[in-house]
Parts: structure tokens; C-alpha cells; sequence
């Protein structure tokens, strides 16, 4: 018996009639000229801007229903908007209309002995889904970056943000209409529970490429369940490494940073590991800002004497401790004896998303780049400018921890394809 045999037939039907909807969209979209994709994006944008107060309105619904049903403090925060953050939306999508369109750029070409002219040129991938959780600043960035890279794009966000997602899907849509262009180019995949879910896992054929972004469950089911191709974006169980040779100053604006600055984000650094020469004068002063920051800390014995001596609170850390991405104020503190053993466990427990390393020793640090195998590596730098906004990309429809087609932040060229066009003057072959 199939996958789809066992899906809720509704559910199936749903899928069938957004993504050929959606599919009939994205040839429209293919089509259009950079100038009115950023057109459309700017109105978007305006859009957006205009119904600030039905977006918060909505949201409010969501984060009374998640403060209801228990919800952690770290995934209110992702699923808070408030003024600043539709504003901040609505400017991501003007930012998004400044870049450069990636469609029709040539990545490659040449003209053969025989006088074929060939070249690789970017096109749209057609249509793209999506899974999410409660980050509604995703069903905007997504949609944005889907149009101007001339793609359709069929949304499935969390139940924690259902009202928000609507209020803001309908404000995109109607400014969509409002340029003359298909509504459906931009759709949400509403109600039906899991079933709706697994109906656009498996609805090959109809959308061309699924891209998760939430928790590390959510993640893998939707790797390994899918029959869509699927580009798995990253689980980020952060390091950051201070090496014997590391600026202790740097070291400690960069661990805090990495930690505090938004730890419910996948870039938050989840671990620390100091060299054991510089763990007596470093550590002291790294727990006791991070304790006082109200970070929770698992320490191994070294560490733990250390927060002891600090006057810092911790407690012991588990061998589950290192693998967790806690996406909240807790951190692992490690010490480690040299470079390899901070190599080591960054192997044993990272997720291949964002490594760091602080040092002044170019040795070491080409060392670090080289071996870890992560689809960014930090040199005295927080983990926290792994995003698409930070690299100059615009807004990022996720970072992928995988090697396939796409790894890291993600943004316009990665959600198109290429072709190879062949222009000839009647040449065969012989």
C-alpha cells in the first residue's frame, strides 16, 4: 500500500488543487521582468505596512493560545510580531527587490569546434513548498524570495501560528492581485492536521522542491518521509571553541554574543569549549557574564569548578547535554586539552551548522576551517552572523546543513535551477 493510499483523501485533494494552482502561477511568474517582480515585492511591503495593526491583532490570538498551552518562553519569542517586527518584515521584502534577479544569469557557456553555442542559464524551480513552525517571519520571507526568484510557493506553517499566518497571506495575496498577478503564486496550506502535511510530502509531480525549517523532529520526518525532494535545512548545535591562543577580551564578546544575543535561533552558540591553558583566567569571567545573563550551565568537572569558584550556578553535564540544541538560555561548558580534542567533539556533536573558533594563531585557525565539517566556520566571529541578511543575501528561506545543491544560508540563487540552452545553425550529429 502506498503513502498516499493512506492519507486522508480530503487532505489529498486539498494539496492536488493549491499546487496546480500554484504550478499554473509559477508559469506566469518564469515570465516576468525584474522590474515587476520588485514592483510587486515593494506593494507587498506597503501592504504589509498597512495592516500592521490586523497582523498584530491576529498574532495576539497565537500567543494567547501558545501562553495557554504551555508554550516555552523561547518559541513565544519566535512567534512574537510586534510593530517593529512587521515593520522589519516589510522592509526584508524591499530589501529582497534591491537584489539582483538570479533568473536568466548565465553560470556558464561556451561555443563548441562545430560552431554550437551552449550555455547554463538560471531558471525558477517552479514550485517550491514549505514547512514551518512559529516563526510567521518566515511565511513573508518565503514568499518573498519565491517571487523574485520566479517561483510559486505553497505555505504550511505551525498550528501555533495559524492566525498570523492567515492575516499575513492574505494581505500578500490581495497585494499580489493588486499588480495583476496570480493570488496563487502565494498560497497557505490550512487546516487538515497531519495528513494535509504528508499530502504535500508526497506530492510529487505537482511541487518541485520542500523545504522544512523548525525543530530537529519535525526536520527528519520530513527527510525521510517525503517522496518531494527535499534540501534539509539545519538542526544548529552550535560551538564555540577558545583556543590557547585566543584574545580573551574577543572571546568573551563573542561567547556571550553567540549565546545571548537571541538564543531561541538556530546560529545561537549551544556549547562552549575552552583550551585548558587559558581555562583558570578565562572562564571565571565568561560563567560569570553568562550566569548573570540568566544562561542555565552544564559544565563538565573542569568548568564546574571554575562556576564554583565564580560563585556561578551550574549543574553537571549529561553526555545528552553536548548533542542539544536548546534554542534557550543553557549553555554546555567544556574544557578541552588541545585543538584536536576540540575537533574532536565538535565531530562527535555538531550538527554541520555553525562552528566558531577564537584565535590569533593563523595556524590553528586555518586548521579549524579546514577540518570542521559545518556550512559555516566562525575565525573570531559569533555564530550568530550565520543569515542570509548578514551575508547580504536579503531575507534567507533557511540554512542548509546539507551538501547537496544548496548548504548554508539559502537565498535567491539557491531556489532556482539551470538549463542548458543550445543555439545551433543546423548542425547535426555525425
Amino acid at each position: 500500500m502506498s503513502t498516499t493510499s493512506m492519507i486522508d483523501p480530503a487532505a489529498v485533494e486539498q494539496v492536488r488543487e493549491l499546487a496546480t494552482a500554484a504550478g499554473t502561477a509559477s508559469r506566469r511568474l518564469a515570465l516576468l521582468s525584474r522590474a515587476d517582480k520588485d514592483a510587486a515585492l515593494r506593494a507587498m511591503a506597503d501592504a504589509l505596512d498597512a495592516a500592521t495593526d490586523d497582523v498584530i491583532k491576529a498574532n495576539a490570538e497565537d500567543l494567547q493560545r501558545g501562553r495557554d498551552n504551555g508554550m516555552a518562553q523561547g518559541l513565544l519569542d519566535r512567534l512574537t510580531l510586534d510593530a517593529g517586527r512587521v515593520a522589519g518584515v516589510a522592509q526584508a521584502l524591499r530589501d529582497i527587490a534591491a537584489l539582483p534577479d538570479p533568473v536568466g544569469e548565465v553560470v556558464r557557456g561556451s561555443t563548441l569546434p562545430n560552431g554550437l553555442e551552449i550555455r547554463q542559464v538560471r531558471v525558477p524551480m517552479g514550485v517550491v513548498g514549505m514547512i514551518y513552525e512559529a516563526r510567521p517571519n518566515v511565511t513573508v520571507d518565503a514568499a518573498g524570495l519565491a517571487l523574485k526568484s520566479g517561483n510559486a510557493v505553497v505555505l504550511r506553517g505551525g498550528s501555533a501560528a495559524a492566525s498570523t499566518n492567515r492575516a499575513l497571506v492574505a494581505v500578500l495575496r490581495k497585494a499580489l492581485v493588486a499588480q495583476g498577478l496570480p493570488e496563487d503564486a502565494i498560497s497557505l496550506l490550512d487546516g487538515g492536521g497531519h495528513d494535509a502535511v504528508r499530502a504535500l510530502m508526497t506530492a510529487r509531480g505537482l511541487v518541485d522542491l520542500l523545504i522544512p525549517r523548525g525543530g530537529a523532529s519535525l526536520i527528519q520526518t520530513v527527510v525521510t518521509e517525503s517522496t518531494v525532494p527535499v534540501i534539509e535545512t539545519g538542526v544548529g548545535n552550535c560551538h564555540v571553541y577558545v583556543d590557547v591562543a585566543a584574545d580573551l577580551d574577543k572571546a568573551l564578546a563573542i561567547a556571550v554574543n553567540a549565546k545571548t544575543h537571541r538564543p531561541s535561533v538556530c546560529n545561537a552558540a549551544e556549547s562552549l569549549l575552552v583550551h585548558r591553558a587559558v581555562a583558570d583566567d578565562f572562564l571565571p569571567k565568561v560563567l560569570a557574564e553568562l550566569g548573570g545573563a540568566g544562561v542555565r550551565l552544564h559544565t563538565d568537572e573542569a568548568s564546574g569548578a571554575a562556576a564554583e569558584q565564580a560563585g556561578v550556578a551550574h549543574e553537571d553535564a549529561t553526555d545528552e547535554d553536548w548533542g542539544t540544541e536548546y534554542l534557550a538560555l543553557e549553555m554546555a561548558v567544556r574544557v578541552v586539552d588541545d585543538l584536536d580534542e576540540a575537533l574532536e567533539h565538535i565531530r562527535t556533536y555538531g550538527s554541520g551548522h555553525t562552528e566558531a573558533i577564537v584565535t590569533e594563531d593563523r595556524a590553528a585557525a586555518r586548521r579549524f576551517t579546514h577540518e570542521v565539517d559545518a556550512a559555516a566556520v566562525m575565525v573570531n566571529a559569533s555564530t550568530r552572523f550565520t543569515d542570509g541578511g548578514e551575508f547580504g543575501f536579503g531575507a534567507e528561506i533557511g540554512i542548509s546543513t546539507q551538501k547537496l545543491h544548496a548548504r548554508g544560508p539559502m537565498g535567491l540563487p539557491e531556489l532556482t535551477t539551470t538549463k542548458w540552452v543550445v543555439e545551433g545553425d543546423g548542425q547535426v550529429r555525425a
